[in-house]
């Protein structure tokens, strides 16, 4: 049986415009365990000047590592999302990310298809994925870290979207981040959508969706950025929890996604209940 792990997401500091700095020791006096930041390309102003949480792949991955440790918490996974049907955008960001995390011991890093490219087919776009991904595989195979697959755009929109995507390339590198938030909002059954990825699991995006937000737009998105607060708004945490626990070969962290600190400190509480 797996074992869960709840650990946040650094969008929870997003709309508090504070540094990463900020949203780790924000994030340890809550009282988790685990965090999960996001990772740039390059130099980002908004960054620099302490008004965004990103942490640039260009700094010396120790000192994120080194703050974490301080604070008495241990990186989940990296947010490396990017267009992977774009190599020229995202083809040196995921294997660079990838080795960001293969030399601080970060078990995963999560991405997605991204925005197409507006000229392209579909049948051109698979065939970009595919290189995308397996460029960053042979990476992530020798360092030990999975490359987990979410449900977040035009593709993988549906499960049978995300597996087509995710059987592109055979690694044992590459495995599954379900957005239980994004699953729902696409129209699917999550907990069906779970139960199909549960063997394939890496990691897990812990985001729920009020009553006003699925009224909105449950059928009309592919996804979304942050969620409420784990435990008010319409998913049944209870089955989620279950379904992990039961089907996952592998302990897995909930890395919760929402959008204030407030979201934050109420989905630990009720997460921390049920687990």
């Amino acid at each position: 049986m797996a074992r869960i792990h709840i650990g946040l997401n650094t969008e929870f500091s997003r709309s508090s415009d504070k540094p990463f700095d900020w949203a780790v020791k924000a994030t340890a006096e809550m009282g988790y365990k685990y965090i999960e930041p996001m990772l740039h390309f390059g130099r980002e102003l908004m960054c620099m000047a302490g008004y965004f949480h990103t942490v640039s792949m260009f700094d010396d991955p120790y000192c994120m590592k080194e703050l974490c440790d301080a604070a008495g918490l241990t990186i989940s996974g990296f947010q490396a999302h990017g267009p992977l049907c774009r190599p020229e955008v995202h083809g040196e960001y995921i294997k660079m990310a990838v080795r960001v995390a293969g030399e601080i011991g970060v078990p995963v890093i999560n991405t997605d298809e991204g925005k197409k490219a507006k000229w392209t087919t579909e049948e051109e776009d698979f065939t970009l994925i595919r290189y995308t991904l397996q460029e960053a595989a042979f990476i992530a195979e020798r360092r030990g870290v999975k490359i987990g697959l979410e449900p977040h755009s035009q593709y993988s929109k549906t499960p049978e979207g995300l597996d087509r995507i995710y059987n592109l390339v055979k690694s044992p590198s590459i495995g599954i981040n379900m957005d239980t938030g994004n699953a729902y909002l696409s129209g699917s059954d999550p907990y069906a959508w779970l139960e199909n990825v549960a063997p394939r699991l890496v990691h897990l995006h812990a985001k729920d969706i009020s009553i006003q937000h699925s009224d909105a737009e449950r059928g009309k998105v592919t996804g979304t950025p942050v969620g409420c607060a784990c435990g008010e708004g319409v998913l049944d945490w209870e089955r989620i929890i279950r379904i992990v626990k039961e089907k996952c070969p592998r302990d897995i962290v909930f890395s919760v996604e929402c959008g204030t600190p407030d979201q934050a400190s109420k989905s630990l509480d009720h997460l921390s209940n049920l687990v």
